[in-house]
């Protein structure tokens, strides 16, 4: 992988764990806490989600071995998953895979909802993960864990300026704003969730390679 792969790496990921849709739910969840215990979930979410990806990054291949799983077709269905995750993007409507309504009227009971449900599922979830796996293997480099780390602290970065200033970022873009960035997302999802199933289904066919 070169350089514009990884800017574009950067670009995927951020587009799968989509801090612009955590942010209204963030602000729900943390609306009677305090500006320190505000800052400090966004900090404790944010290093969550860096966890995540970490162990994504350096241990999904041995679980999948673990489970018999081979790479391909791992590959195709974390590109469905991604496809569909894109699809409600683009509709903008909620996304179960990511979180449910259950889920977020019992995160209401718990003092602390920054590693769940902010981190986990939200926004590291299923998406997230197979997305880190499928990437991590395509060089096995010791470089490419180096600049893969790299992208994965840059995306905590951003979760976490996201998160900071998520009440001035919903206020100035406003629900038709925060639309319109939501179907560019998932327009960018779903182009790279193609890619990921053509990618598994040509490993698991070759026969598709020549046609």
């Amino acid at each position: 992988m070169n350089w514009n792969e990884y800017v574009l790496l950067l670009v995927g990921l951020i587009s799968v764990v989509n801090p612009i849709s955590a942010m209204p739910i963030y602000l729900s969840l943390t609306a009677s806490k305090s500006p320190t215990e505000r800052r400090q979930t966004a900090l404790i979410c944010a290093f969550a989600v860096a966890m995540v990806l970490f162990v994504s990054l350096l241990a999904g291949e041995p679980i999948l071995l673990f489970f018999g799983i081979g790479l391909p077709s791992f590959r195709v269905a974390g590109g469905l998953l991604l496809l569909l995750m894109g699809i409600s993007m683009l509709r903008v409507s909620d996304d179960r895979s990511r979180h449910t309504p259950e889920e977020d009227a019992e995160s209401q009971d718990k003092s602390s909802v920054a590693v769940v449900p902010l981190a986990i599922p939200l926004l590291a979830g299923p998406g997230a993960i197979s997305t880190t796996i499928v990437y991590a293997h395509r060089d096995l480099s010791l470089s490419h864990y180096l600049l893969f780390s790299s992208v994965i602290v840059s995306v905590s970065l951003i979760v976490l300026t996201m998160l900071l200033l998520a009440p001035r970022i919903v206020a100035v873009m406003g629900q038709t704003g925060m639309n319109v960035v939501t179907r560019v997302i998932g327009l960018l999802l779903s182009s790279t969730a193609v890619e990921f199933i053509a990618g598994g289904m040509t490993e698991l066919f070759p026969i598709l390679a020549g046609s």
